[in-house]
């Protein structure tokens, strides 16, 4: 299947059978992820991915509506951002070159830690981008969502320096699912208000 089809059967999965990911899928989203693009390849991220039906629920459990999807889905990958910059600036300082090094230090940190925290957050959207798409080349479903306590799931994945950004089910549709594409056509603005050229 070529990207476009891919973009117009990709849809937000509302329900999930309860069926498990491959692990070698699995793994090689894990791959995908490691390898996704980021400005100067800052790369300020965590992605942590539940498969323990235990911790899932207690995820689910502060997830609003969104609750049932993490439960019957296979994973729950959460995204992460950075919340300490300094922790940030020491790892680029061991895995970046000079220049690049410097582009941030020049560019982006005297813009002060909002406006710098924003930029690093950025940066992990563009990995979901990434990710959606590579779900959907793989045949797997999945539910992206802001729709969740993002600060309880700090509490219950403890992960120092990092906050959680927004999380994302995978796993497979469920039939009775009316959000597919042959059931509710997707809505989309007219080509023409939405793409321009000079």
């Amino acid at each position: 299947m070529n990207f476009l089809d891919l973009a117009k059967n990709r849809y937000t999965t509302k329900i999930y059978q309860n069926k498990k990911i491959s692990e070698e899928k699995i793994n090689d989203l894990k791959e995908i992820l490691r390898l996704a693009p980021s400005s100067i390849n800052s790369q300020p991220w965590r992605f942590i991915f539940v498969s323990d039906e235990n911790k899932k629920q207690e995820l689910a459990k502060v997830s609003f509506f969104n609750e049932s999807k993490i439960n019957n889905a296979s994973h729950l990958v959460v995204f992460l951002g950075f919340d300490d910059l300094e922790k940030f600036e020491s790892q680029i300082r061991k895995c970046l070159p000079e220049g690049q090094v410097n582009y941030y230090l020049q560019n982006v940190k005297p813009k002060g830690e909002e406006v710098t925290k924003k930029w690093l957050h950025r940066q992990v959207y563009v990995s979901l981008g990434y990710f959606l798409s590579a779900c959907a080349s793989m045949g797997i479903d999945s539910t992206p969502m802001e729709g969740i306590q993002m600060e309880k799931y700090d509490e219950i994945l403890q992960q120092d320096g990092y906050k959680t950004l927004f999380a994302v089910a995978i796993g497979y549709r469920d039939s009775n699912d009316s959000n597919q594409p042959d059931k509710n056509p997707k809505s989309r603005l007219p080509l023409e208000e939405v793409i321009f050229e000079l």
